[in-house]
Formats: structure tokens, sequence, C-alpha cells
């Protein structure tokens, strides 16, 4: 399926970690102190109700789908059209039709996902998913990168049906500390896309190492929620 919205603006963000609906604090962690208000102050001052939030990745702490729900009230109520994709904490991911139906049923009606599929917002296509680690070593993370490499492709190629600049969103970085995931970079190169997001690096050391701005004529940014001052960033 293709959604096919026509909006203002394109923002982005990862890595909310929302716990609203269970014990998973996260102000324990060094800048994360008061983040939810952080983020909602800031995500009201920036984002207008025409726009759209591409949030890639570790939504919310919850284990099961049914345990979203404080969670996606918190984003609902936030302005703007918002599409999900897969991170690795977003452990509540299921099928696309138990998601969708979720949704539906809990008038969650600003926000769709983003699996094995692709967007179109204003004069951009918006395809992605979650990606895997550079350094997959067992078989099991072998057969995950190969997994993500074919959603990653499919997503591209739906994208592609839309005479719109393409934008891929990740959640892992494919790039890190003079690592990269091969088979991922591949996949962009083969089909020409010039702009990636991800998110997943937290804190201000690891943060250093990531990659930001041209790597192999491909423009990456670096979404992660504190790295970005807990507010959407205008995708460019």
């Amino acid at each position: 399926m293709i959604w096919e919205v026509c909006k203002m603006s394109l923002y982005a963000i990862a890595d909310l970690h929302l716990s609203l609906g269970t014990d998973k604090p996260m102000d324990i962690f060094g800048g994360w102190d008061n983040y939810v208000e952080r983020l909602k102050e800031n995500w009201k001052s920036t984002v207008k109700a025409d726009d759209t939030v591409v949030v890639a990745g570790d939504i919310s702490w919850a284990m099961r789908l049914n345990e979203t729900f404080e969670d996606f009230s918190f984003i609902e109520s936030l302005p703007g059209k918002k599409i999900f994709l897969k991170g690795n904490h977003d452990y509540w991911w299921t099928t696309r039709k138990k998601i969708e139906d979720y949704l539906l049923a809990n008038n969650f009606n600003s926000i769709s996902i983003l699996f094995n599929s692709a967007a179109v917002v204003g004069d951009f296509a918006i395809c992605g998913t979650r990606g895997w680690s550079y350094d997959c070593s067992s078989q099991e993370d072998i057969k995950i990168l190969n997994r993500e490499v074919g959603r990653l492709t499919l997503s591209i190629e739906q994208a592609q049906k839309y005479n719109r600049e393409i934008i891929a969103f990740l959640h892992y970085p494919p790039v890190f500390s003079g690592y990269e995931c091969t088979e991922i970079i591949d996949v962009l190169h083969k089909y020409n896309i010039k702009k990636c997001y991800y998110g997943h690096i937290h804190g201000k050391r690891i943060a250093k190492k990531a990659v930001v701005g041209l790597y192999k004529g491909i423009d990456f940014h670096m979404i992660s929620c504190d790295q970005i001052g807990f507010s959407p960033v205008l995708v460019l």
C-alpha cells in the first residue's frame, strides 16, 4: 500500500523512547531530564497541522501493542501527520494488519506506518526500514540483515512509482565508527538515493563516531531525539 500525503513541510525525528504506559524512565540518562515535556513544547512550536513527521523507530518502550495506548495518545495529540518506522526497541511492533487495525480502533487518525511500503509527502517520496548492525557475525544477524535489505529494496521500488525525490529513513545508522553496513549502502547506491536519515545513536561521545554529511555521495543526517534537542528537524 502507498500512502499519499500532500502536506506543507516534512520533518523527522527518531528515538522518542516514550514510556507513559510503562515504567521505563529515560531521565536517568544524562540530558534526558523532563524530556517528554521538552519534546511536547518543541514539537508544538515547530510542527503545524498540515505538516508530516517521520518517526524513525524506538517510539515506545511498550512490550505489546495494546500497551502503547498512552504513548500513542500522546503522539496523536501533537500537531501533524506521523509516519512510524520500526526501531530495535519497538517490541510491540507486529503485523501491518494488527497495527493498522489498532490505530483505527483507537482513533489514532494522524498515525500511519512505513512497512514494506512508501509514502508521498509533498515533493518527496518516503521510503525506509529498520536496518541492522554493520557487524553481523552470527547466522541470525545475517538473516535479519538480508530481510532488512529486502524490505528497503521493496520500499524504494514502491517510492520509484512517483516522480519525486526519494528520501530514505532507517533506524540503524548504515555507517558508524569507521564501519559501514555494505549491504544497506549498496542498496542506497543501486537506487541512487542521495539523502538518508537515521537514529539509534545516543550520547555526545558516541555521536562523534557517527557520520553526518556526505559519505560516498549520500547525505546522511542523524535524527536521534537527544541529538537534535528533542525537536523534529526539517527534512532538507
